[in-house]
């Protein structure tokens, strides 16, 4: 299965809708090219709401944190948005849960690129403690 990114701008930031794997081939190469893009042509601080990615893999792991550094040296961001359990553990298993800002909110994840806002960060302490308790 394929990746599918949807555009959309909330408040000045560029939120990518993605649908399908983000894996080894097209997937990973297509997200990555699209940060990029985006980064070069001034938008530099994006969500990618993950809500219909049901499949990473360390190929797919790996574009994100290419996104990420590439974002971060144009002095932009990548915040995660809206990842199933499944996407959660691999995150908090490689570490890289400490590497992204995870948000369950939309709206949580928008005002995170604006310091004088409120905003409810992903508890990723209590993810890992349910983890835990349910395994």
């Amino acid at each position: 299965m394929s990746l599918a990114i949807q555009e959309r701008e909330r408040e000045g930031i560029i939120i990518l809708d993605l649908k399908g794997r983000i894996s080894v081939g097209e997937e990973a190469t297509a997200l990555r090219e699209r940060c990029a893009s985006l980064a070069a042509a001034g938008k530099k601080n994006l969500i990618l709401n993950m809500a219909d990615v049901e499949y990473v893999d360390s190929t797919g792991l790996g574009a994100l944190v290419m996104a990420a550094t590439t974002l971060r040296k144009s002095g932009g961001a990548i915040k995660l948005l809206n990842l199933n359990k499944r996407n959660l553990e691999l995150l908090v298993l490689t570490k890289l849960a400490t590497v992204f800002d995870l948000f369950t909110d939309e709206q949580d994840a928008v005002n995170s690129f604006f310091p004088d806002r409120e905003i409810r960060a992903f508890d990723i302490l209590s993810f890992v403690e349910q983890l835990k308790k349910e395994g």
